[in-house]
């Protein structure tokens, strides 16, 4: 029997549109099968099998009907049939029966891929290669800090989306806006941080890190290096007080004491960045009693405080870099010293590469380059003898320093440590001292206090061979490792300690 279709089928239109849909299956199955056994293919084929050449193919199918419509309206108009206006099939003709059952099976093979499709595709978008490859150049900062963050085994929309369907729709509504600018080229240079819209904090951290665990002392050991001669190193042992002494006392006090379920602290930022806080308000949530505090060297008036909007402190009001933590030179050159990449023994290594890290570079490239010839250039014209017997410490110096820079810095993007301040802390960003300042006070002149004790004890501090130690269970006094006198008790930390200056 002569496999016979409809005579409508019989033009170009059709013709290509199931050309198209035909070649697009064919090579979703070929690339689907080649990505089941190559596990490690490319990050843009799963963009390729799941939505562009499905795309393809819908297109290609829609041409089909499209083509039969355009041939049946030649057809009226010349005459040539007197075909009704409305499609009508009878099984009883063979070409109306084959286009059925073609129509039939076609539809049903076609949903049963687009089932499986839909879901690879749903999964493809929420995995982390589409969020942090897919738009390579622009994501390439923020997968990069991933990758080297505790988080990094955390899947990107557990935090950017968590559960939930209306969530769901929401970020892929922001994500449409996030591919015209990309595709336009209109992003903004460096990304800012999404501080608006934001999923509470407790809907998503806390999936993890949940109040009723509670966590006792943690014995914290840095070591720092000075920008002398000698590379001078600086240890400090420090016991956090991240809960309370005992994990049985639970958040009574501590760091984490401020998310405790039966405190409430609310705050007004002045600034889109939240880096200013002058108005904090505190609530014993079981006595109902109410502390409100205000900056006096920036109190706000009442006008201003009746429009601004105030907001409960939650986690990430201080981990507000949990998995894109962009580390300042002075932290990460500490680092690379300390794992040894970068030789210490290396005369002057630690203020030659903070000035390198403190230049402007218009490329990564520009800036390997540079790293590489300043360092070389450098031991070669001052020191010739190390350059001479030991150039493997510059060689080692040079690649230690191009890994860690890499990681953290990124011309292209003009992202770097400065444009995204850490609340963790106090040293090179405000931190903690945005409200533990002594100037946020109340009527009745309680201050909140800006006591090292408040949040760790210092155990032991110095140069390696000529420590000091605290007595007992006591605390030192902290020393710091240039002699400024009394000036740090003065001043805040971000007041000489940019990122660049240790």
């Amino acid at each position: 029997m002569k496999f016979q279709l409809p005579r409508s089928t019989q033009n170009w239109i059709t013709l290509v549109g199931a050309t198209i849909a035909l070649i697009s299956l064919f090579m979703i199955i070929f690339l689907f099968t080649i990505s089941t056994f190559w596990k490690d293919g490319h990050a843009y084929i799963g963009l390729v099998i799941y939505i562009i050449l499905p795309a393809v193919m819908i297109a290609g199918l829609v041409l089909i009907p499209v083509g039969m419509g355009v041939q049946i309206r030649k057809e009226q108009k010349r005459k040539i049939t007197d075909r009704p206006p409305w499609p009508k099939i009878d099984l009883n003709d063979i070409g109306h029966r084959n286009a059925f059952f073609v129509f039939s099976i076609g539809t049903t093979v076609l949903l049963f891929l687009s089932a499986i499709g839909s879901y690879e595709a749903f999964n493809y978008t929420e995995s982390v290669t589409f969020c942090g490859t897919t738009c390579h150049s622009v994501m390439n900062p923020e997968y990069t800090a991933y990758k080297h963050s505790p988080h990094a085994k955390v899947p990107c929309v557990e935090c950017h989306v968590g559960r939930g369907a209306d969530w769901y729709v929401r970020s892929k509504l922001s994500g449409t806006y996030q591919v015209y600018a990309t595709l336009a080229n209109v992003y903004p240079k460096p990304i800012p941080t999404p501080n608006e819209n934001l999923r509470p904090a407790r809907e998503t951290c806390e999936e993890c890190h949940w109040p009723q665990k509670f966590y006792a002392y943690k014995l914290r050991l840095e070591t720092h290096y000075l920008p002398d001669k000698e590379n001078t190193q600086w240890d400090i042992q420090m016991v956090m007080k991240i809960g309370a002494e005992k994990p049985a006392l639970g958040l009574r006090e501590g760091i984490h004491w401020h998310i405790n379920p039966d405190v409430k602290i609310e705050y007004i930022a002045s600034d889109k960045e939240r880096e200013n806080l002058p108005w904090v308000r505190f609530t014993n949530l079981k006595t109902g009693e109410s502390v409100l505090y205000q900056d006096q060297d920036s109190p706000l008036d009442e006008s201003e405080i009746e429009n601004a909007e105030v907001r409960v402190m939650d986690c990430i009001d201080c981990h507000n870099r949990p998995s894109h933590n962009y580390r300042p030179p002075s932290l990460f050159i500490n680092s690379a010293m300390t794992a040894g990449n970068i030789p210490p023994e290396l005369p002057n290594i630690k203020s030659v590469t903070l000035d390198l890290c403190d230049r402007n570079y218009s490329t990564m490239d520009s800036a390997m380059q540079t790293i590489e010839y300043e360092l070389d250039a450098y031991y070669k014209q001052n020191y010739p003898a190390i350059y001479e017997n030991q150039k493997e410490l510059v060689v080692e110096a040079i690649q230690g320093l191009q890994d860690v820079f890499s990681e953290n810095i990124f011309p292209e993007m003009k992202v770097k440590w400065s444009e995204y301040p850490n609340h963790i802390g106090h040293l090179e960003f405000n931190g903690c001292f945005r409200c533990h300042n002594d100037t946020h006070t109340s009527n009745d002149g309680q201050a909140i206090r800006k006591d090292c004790n408040l949040c760790h004890i210092i155990r032991a501090q110095g140069v390696p061979d000529n420590m000091q130690f605290a007595v007992g269970e006591g605390s030192l006094e902290f020393k710091h490792p240039e002699d400024i006198d009394e000036a740090w008790k003065e001043m805040l930390c971000t007041d000489c300690h940019t990122g660049v200056n240790p």
